[in-house]
């Protein structure tokens, strides 16, 4: 039985409402697809609010950019991306924000028009290269050294780096994925929509209303409970008013990503840590409570759980990660052990601006033999931050980052 405190629906936020779309190569059949996905979005937004749940965004992600947008250079490319552009900025589109995403490239040729298109066209140019493994579970590195290079030439060439905010490498990761850049959508596959939570905000409401627990089993069975039941009481109302929502817009719901999704503007994952006993994030018991959290997310119930649907440790989307980098509390190793039993993989992870391609390379190859070899989505999305070297700090402006110390890659 959930308690009062808990069901407070301020505690959670629905980070987006994400259509999937599919554009042609026709530009005049664009404005239409975009707006009925962003009215639908718009008005489902709306439907939230009356039933008291705050939507921070909507989003729209379309089948892979080369399937419409002209690729042959990058003057034709971004000639097309104004379009799409000027569609977006349109007086008609909801008043709320809209990100968008122009879904996955397919070829390192199309990978490499994406540090010019993302310096251009930021937050409408989010997007994201899947990348397979071989027969002995060895990733493609030629595919994974076209990805770092973008990554090193993107960091180079937007303002503090921050435009790898709009890019990642995906391992091992399904199509409808609600949040950026990871997600992709399939032309073949029908349009569709999908929900994205913000709860830190939840769990740690949850965890203060429990009684202090000295036996460290019972303590882990009580915290696992009590979130648990917090989130599944909030996901089945959200899944009432979702199913519940007529619109003359044709559109499959797909699911929920049931992760916290941490910002700047919630509580921190480094607090949830501390309820659950880890003296601070990147202690011992990290790893432990790391799995609990996960299956937390993995228990929700009356919905197609889709995505990552686990733990998330983006380092400078959470203030309190972000905070604990200046204390030596974890590095790059640990994101990755924890990935073993969490969710994301290497997520807003600032590096050192000279790290070579290579070096990028071989992380995430890493990144991407875990994800393999365990079953799970995995990303990696790093930023090189010109002229630092780790241990300094970022000076990030975005409103969706915090400033955080350079990494360094081991």
């Amino acid at each position: 039985m959930v308690k009062e405190s808990p069901k407070n629906k301020d505690l959670c936020k629905i980070r987006t409402i994400t259509s999937f779309v599919t554009l042609g190569k026709e530009k005049s059949t664009w404005e239409e697809a975009i707006f009925k996905a962003a009215s639908f979005g718009g008005d489902l937004a709306n439907e939230f609010k009356a039933h008291g749940y705050h939507v921070q965004s909507i989003r729209i992600v379309t089948n892979p950019f080369g399937e419409y947008l002209h690729t042959s250079s990058y003057h034709a490319v971004l000639k097309d991306m104004q379009a799409l552009s000027t569609v977006l900025k349109s007086p008609s589109m909801p008043k709320i924000r809209i990100r968008f995403a122009i879904g996955e490239a397919k070829t390192e040729e199309e990978i490499a028009l994406l540090p010019e298109m993302i310096k251009a066209f930021g937050d409408i140019c989010n997007a994201c290269v899947n990348v397979s493994v071989d027969e002995l579970g060895v990733v493609d590195r030629d595919l994974t050294l076209c990805c770092a290079k973008a990554v090193e030439e993107i960091g180079r060439i937007t303002p503090r780096g921050e435009g790898n905010f709009n890019f990642t490498i995906n391992y091992n990761c399904k199509p409808h994925i609600p949040y950026f850049p990871a997600s992709y959508h399939n032309s073949h596959d029908e349009n569709c929509f999908a929900l994205g939570l913000e709860t830190p905000d939840l769990l740690v409401e949850a965890l203060k209303s429990l009684k202090e627990e000295k036996n460290h089993n019972l303590k882990m069975q009580k915290s696992y409970a009590i979130m648990r039941d917090a989130l599944q009481y909030h996901i089945t109302e959200i899944l009432d008013i979702a199913n519940g929502y007529a619109h003359p817009y044709k559109t499959n719901f797909a699911g929920i990503d049931t992760s916290a999704a941490p910002s700047k503007n919630c509580a921190s994952m480094v607090d949830v840590y501390k309820l659950l006993g880890v003296p601070f994030f990147g202690a011992a018991g990290t790893l432990e409570a790391s799995a609990l959290l996960t299956k937390v997310f993995k228990a929700q119930k009356g919905c197609e759980l889709i995505g990552f649907s686990g733990l998330m440790l983006a380092v400078v989307e959470d203030q309190g990660l972000a905070d604990a980098t200046t204390r030596n509390e974890f590095d790059i190793r640990a994101l990755l052990q924890y990935s073993a039993v969490c969710g994301i993989g290497l997520d807003t992870v600032p590096i050192e601006g000279d790290t070579s391609v290579e070096k990028i390379a071989a992380i995430c190859a890493d990144t991407g033999t875990l994800a393999y070899r365990l079953n799970k989505p995995l990303t990696v999305r790093l930023f090189p931050v010109p002229n630092l070297k780790a241990g300094d700090m970022t000076h990030f402006e975005s409103d969706d980052l915090c400033n955080s110390m350079v990494l360094r890659v081991p």
